[in-house]
């Protein structure tokens, strides 16, 4: 059984890029033909996902846009769908948990067996019990938050732990102390590319999922080039609007597309 490291690697390759589609549905942003559809947000990702893996190597749904829709069966479908047509593209699912040991089990039981997700983010808030669960599920990606891209994010992740910055103490515990699947990653965000250049030092090889280069801003040529690894990968660049939302009208397929592939070349310009 591949595990999600390997996959991850292997997508790297196969597909020459570094770019994770991020998949927000927000159906008040929806195409009228979708409009009314009971089915539209299973519809409208779908379609999304069918036109961008050409340029992607790995899709990274946000849970919270499925339920607040009631929408976690068309959650399960989207996932299934993903790998029955794109095989050996991950599938990270955004959810940022964070809890103690027992619930955390039943949130990995969530991701891994309900979802069939590839990984899951997490939240490290709460410490490595809160973690250790979702290690247990055999070859699934554990992605746990670093330094976020969101500007509160220096609120708690710039604190001063024995003379360096929290953010670096919980990349270290995760490359050292929590790795026991050798499954772990790192999100670091790309609205802070000196920091992604620092965390890369501290964890080595390990990937790094890096949002905020799309809608957020983040600058694509300083973020490769601080977060890349000796052979020109260790990165899951997401973008999500910038992608989903580049067409308005019944042609948002062609234009999610076109922005894949040009987001795509533009990360590979700096390789």
């Amino acid at each position: 059984m591949s595990n999600f490291i390997q996959t991850l690697n292997d997508a790297w390759q196969r597909t020459q890029s570094l770019l994770c589609v991020g998949l927000d549905p927000e159906p008040s942003k929806f195409p009228g033909a979708l409009a009314n559809r009971p089915d539209a947000i299973f519809e409208f990702c779908r379609t999304i996902v069918d036109a961008t893996a050409p340029y992607a190597s790995s899709f990274k749904p946000q849970i919270a846009y499925f339920a607040a829709h009631r929408a976690e069966d068309q959650l399960e479908q989207l996932i299934a769908h993903i790998h029955a047509n794109h095989p050996g593209l991950p599938v990270l699912l955004d959810a940022k948990r964070g809890d103690i040991g027992s619930t955390a089990e039943q949130y990995a039981r969530e991701a891994f067996e309900r979802y069939n997700a590839d990984a899951v983010t997490v939240n490290p808030y709460m410490g490595f019990d809160s973690i250790e669960p979702y290690l247990a599920h055999e070859g699934k990606g554990v992605i746990v938050l670093c330094r976020t891209s969101n500007p509160g994010g220096s609120d708690l992740q710039f604190l001063d732990v024995g003379g360096r910055p929290l953010y670096q103490t919980v990349a270290q515990l995760a490359a050292e102390k929590w790795n026991a699947s050798g499954q772990l990653s790192l999100v670091v965000g790309a609205t802070f590319p000196k920091e992604i250049e620092i965390v890369r030092g501290i964890v080595g090889d390990m990937p790094l999922l890096i949002p905020g280069i799309g809608a957020q801003g983040g600058d694509v040529q300083a973020t490769v080039q601080a977060g890349r690894t000796a052979n020109g990968t260790g990165m899951l660049i997401n973008s999500s609007r910038a992608i989903i939302y580049a067409g308005k009208g019944d042609d948002f397929a062609d234009a999610a597309a076109k922005a894949a592939m040009e987001t795509r070349d533009r990360i590979n310009a700096y390789r």
